[in-house]
C-alpha cells in the first residue's frame, strides 16, 4: 500500500494552516508554527490514521450522493447499440435523439466568424448576456407575441437546459414537491431530484381535465410551489391554445404557484398552428418564466443559446446564481445570436419547413404499414403507439428490436417516464430520402413479426 500527501500550507501572522491531499481526499491541519517537515509528518500521519483510508484504497471513494438517486439512463442502451451497428458497417437511420442536422443559417455562421477575429470579444462576458442580444430578445417577443419585456425580466443562458436546472436549484428547497407532466423531456424530472427536491409527476399532457389535477395536487402534503411545463411538448408533440394558459393563470396567481414554462419548440409548428406564450396572458409575468432555445428553430443545437424570461424576481435568483457559475458564453456567439433573432425570421421559416415535409413523408409511411399516427402539430418529432403486436414487449424492446432488425433507431417511450411507456419518439432529424428508407426498413420487419406471429397462432 502507497500513500502520496501533498503539503499546501500557508502562514498567517502566527497562525499555521496546512492541506494535506490523498488521492482527491483532502484533510486541513491547524499547525501553529510548525516546521515544513513536521508540517508534512502531521498531514501524512493523520490520513494514514484516517479509518475511511484503511484497508484497499481503490474503495475510498465509495460515498453515496445525489448522483446515485439517479436512475441510469436508459438511452444508453439505444446509443450502445447504434454504436456496435455502426462499427459492423451498418447503416443506421437515426430517428433517436433530437439532434438538429441542418446547418446553422450561414448569416449567423458568418456573424460569428467577423466577431471571432475581432480580440475585444475573447475576453470574459457577463453571466446575464450582452445587452445587445437581450434588446433583441425582447423585439423578438414584442414581433412574435405583442409581448413587453423589461430587460431586468430577460436573461441568457447556456442553453436552456443549463438554465432550466440551475433555476430549479435558485427556487426549490430540498424536500419540496414540484410538480411536472409526465412523459416529460428527462431534465424536468432530474433537475428536481438533483436539487434533492421531489418530483410529483401528473400522467399525461393533454390540457384536457389538467387544470384540475393540477388544483387536486396543491392540496397534497408537502405542498408544491412549483409547476413544470411545456408545449409543444417533447417527448409527445401535445400543443395548446391560449385559452389553455388563460385558465392556469388565475389559479397560480390564487395559489402563488409557480409556473416553469419551457418553450423550446415555439418556432417548429404546422399546419397553420401557432404556439401561445404563456407570458401573452395578463398577470402572466407575476407566476411564470419561459425558457426559449435557439437550438431547433436556427439549428443552433451546439451553440448553446437560451434564454429565460418572466418574473423578474425568479430572473434575479437564477441571475443570482450563474454570478457564481459562469462569465456568460462566448461574446461572439452572443452577437451572432443577436443577428439572428434579428434579421432570420426567413431562414427559420425554411427550417419549419423542411421539418413540416418530413413530418408529412413519416406519417405517411407509417399509415401505409398500418401504423396508425396522430400528425403533431409541433417540435420536430413524432410520437407513436407500439404496434399492437408488439406492445407486451414494452418500449425498450421494440426499440431495440427495430435498430438490430431495421437498423432503425428510435427513443423508447420508458426513458421519458412510466408513463411514456407503450410508445416510442422519432425525430424528424434525417432527410426525406433517408426517412423514406426508414419506412421501408419498417416494413420489411413489422411484416415479417406479423407473418411470425399468425403462424404461431395457426
Amino acid at each position: 500500500m502507497s500513500y502520496f500527501a501533498t503539503l499546501l500550507g500557508k502562514s498567517f501572522g502566527q497562525e499555521g494552516w496546512a492541506r494535506g491531499c490523498l488521492g482527491s481526499q483532502v484533510i486541513v491541519l491547524y499547525l501553529g508554527n510548525a516546521a515544513p517537515t513536521l508540517c508534512y509528518n502531521r498531514i501524512l500521519d493523520a490520513l494514514i490514521s484516517k479509518e475511511s483510508f484503511a484497508g484497499n484504497l481503490g474503495n475510498r471513494m465509495n460515498r453515496t450522493s445525489v448522483v446515485d438517486q439517479l436512475p441510469v439512463y436508459i438511452f444508453d442502451e439505444i446509443n450502445r447499440l447504434k454504436h456496435e451497428a455502426r462499427v459492423a458497417g451498418r447503416d443506421v437511420i437515426d430517428l433517436g435523439m433530437g439532434n438538429p442536422d441542418l446547418p446553422t443559417p450561414r448569416p449567423i455562421v458568418e456573424k460569428l466568424r467577423e466577431a471571432v477575429l475581432d480580440p475585444r470579444n475573447h475576453r470574459y462576458s457577463v453571466s446575464r448576456g450582452i445587452m445587445g442580444l437581450r434588446r433583441e430578445l425582447a423585439r423578438w417577443y414584442e414581433r412574435k407575441f405583442s409581448i413587453s419585456l423589461a430587460d431586468e425580466q430577460i436573461l441568457v443562458t447556456l442553453g436552456a437546459k443549463e438554465g432550466f436546472t440551475h433555476l430549479i436549484q435558485a427556487v426549490v428547497d430540498p424536500g419540496e414537491a414540484v410538480l411536472l407532466t409526465s412523459p416529460c423531456y428527462p431534465i424536468h424530472r432530474y433537475a428536481v431530484q438533483i436539487a434533492r427536491a421531489l418530483p410529483v409527476a401528473l400522467a399525461g399532457t393533454e390540457t384536457e381535465g389538467l387544470v384540475e389535477k393540477i388544483q387536486t395536487a396543491l392540496q397534497q402534503e408537502p405542498r408544491p410551489r412549483t409547476l413544470i411545463l411545456s408545449y409543444p411538448n417533447n417527448p409527445t408533440t401535445h400543443c395548446v391554445e391560449r385559452s389553455f394558459f388563460e385558465e392556469l393563470i388565475p389559479l397560480a396567481r390564487r395559489e402563488d404557484l409557480l409556473v416553469i414554462h419551457d418553450f423550446s419548440y415555439a418556432d417548429l409548428v404546422f399546419d397553420g398552428y401557432k404556439a401561445p406564450s404563456i407570458l401573452e396572458v395578463p398577470g402572466a409575468s407575476e407566476v411564470s418564466v419561459e425558457f426559449y432555445s435557439m437550438s431547433k428553430g436556427y439549428s443552433m443545437a451546439g451553440w448553446r443559446v437560451g434564454f429565460c424570461v418572466g418574473n423578474a424576481q425568479v430572473i434575479s435568483k437564477l441571475r443570482r446564481l450563474k454570478s457564481y457559475l459562469d462569465y456568460g458564453m462566448f461574446q461572439p456567439i452572443q452577437i451572432a445570436a443577436a443577428i439572428a433573432l434579428r434579421d432570420c425570421d426567413a431562414e427559420v421559416e425554411k427550417i419549419r419547413e423542411t421539418y413540416e415535409k418530413r413530418r408529412d413523408c413519416l406519417i405517411q409511411g407509417l399509415e401505409r404499414l398500418n401504423w396508425v399516427v396522430q400528425p403533431p402539430r409541433g417540435t420536430i418529432f413524432v410520437w407513436a403507439p407500439l404496434p399492437s403486436h408488439f406492445r407486451q414487449r414494452g418500449s425498450l424492446e421494440f426499440a431495440r428490436h427495430l435498430l438490430t432488425q431495421a437498423n432503425v433507431a428510435v427513443s423508447p417511450g420508458i426513458g421519458f417516464g412510466p408513463e411514456g411507456e407503450g410508445w416510442v419518439r422519432m425525430a424528424l432529424v434525417e432527410n426525406v430520402q433517408r426517412i423514406s428508407q426508414a419506412v421501408r426498413n419498417l416494413k420489411r420487419v413489422l411484416q415479417l413479426e406479423v407473418s411470425s406471429n399468425k403462424g404461431q397462432a395457426a
